[in-house]
């Protein structure tokens, strides 16, 4: 069983591009035979872990991709790494706005991936699909829910896990707009790559894909 989730809009905005490429990833997936589920999460601090942690017990998962919205990246993100830290820069839907608090009181600085994120972005490249690994998945709610899930996963052996960072649809762009976009059918393939590299048994490779900065 595969789940992927997308979150709800955010920040003013009608979509959000995660959770469309999130259902649009799942068909994708269904068609080639593969059981997945999708969840949409709030974009809410504490809730949105409550609900991942919810459909990972009723679905029991071998694969979970947490999918958010990275405004202003132009590439299919794959995060390495979750901190232990919610930082609000804007709040929650909920009104909620944590300055440096822990995700999980307790918990250690931080998880990465278990997700072979060398191997999709290869795998990214090959399919001709803008990727790229990212140092930083911020400290929004999309931060709290990787972190929130990577916990989760330290008690569940064998399950693989991780967050991916999707841009704006060109087709919500404000008018006038010059943000980088990605199309729902590049952003959804770029989610099946991931899951289908994933489920490979050959894990990850070593492949530069560092920063400087």
């Amino acid at each position: 069983m595969i789940l992927l989730t997308g979150f709800e809009p955010f920040g003013g905005d009608e979509v959000n591009s995660s959770w469309l490429a999130a259902l649009r990833a799942q068909d994708i997936l269904r068609a080639e035979g593969l059981a997945v589920e999708s969840v949409e999460l709030p974009c809410v601090f504490g809730e949105s872990a409550v609900v991942l942690e919810a459909a990972m017990a009723r679905l029991r998962p071998d694969v979970v991709v947490c999918i958010g919205l990275a405004g202003g990246r132009e590439r299919v993100s794959l995060e390495r790494v979750a901190i232990n830290c919610d930082d609000a820069r804007i709040p929650d839907n909920k009104g909620q706005r944590p300055i440096d608090q822990e995700v999980i009181d307790g918990g250690p600085a931080a998880y990465f991936s278990s997700l072979p994120i060398k191997a999709a972005l290869r795998n990214l490249q090959i399919a001709g699909i803008k990727g790229e690994v990212s140092q930083s998945a911020g400290t929004y709610v999309c931060n709290h829910v990787f972190y929130a899930l990577m916990h989760s996963l330290a008690s569940r052996p064998g399950v693989l896990g991780g967050f991916v960072h999707v841009p704006y649809l060109p087709e919500h762009l404000p008018a006038g707009s010059t943000a980088p976009s990605l199309s729902l059918e590049s952003m959804a393939e770029g989610i099946a790559v991931i899951v289908r590299t994933a489920l490979q048994p050959q894990g990850d490779i070593k492949i530069s894909a560092g920063t400087i900065h």
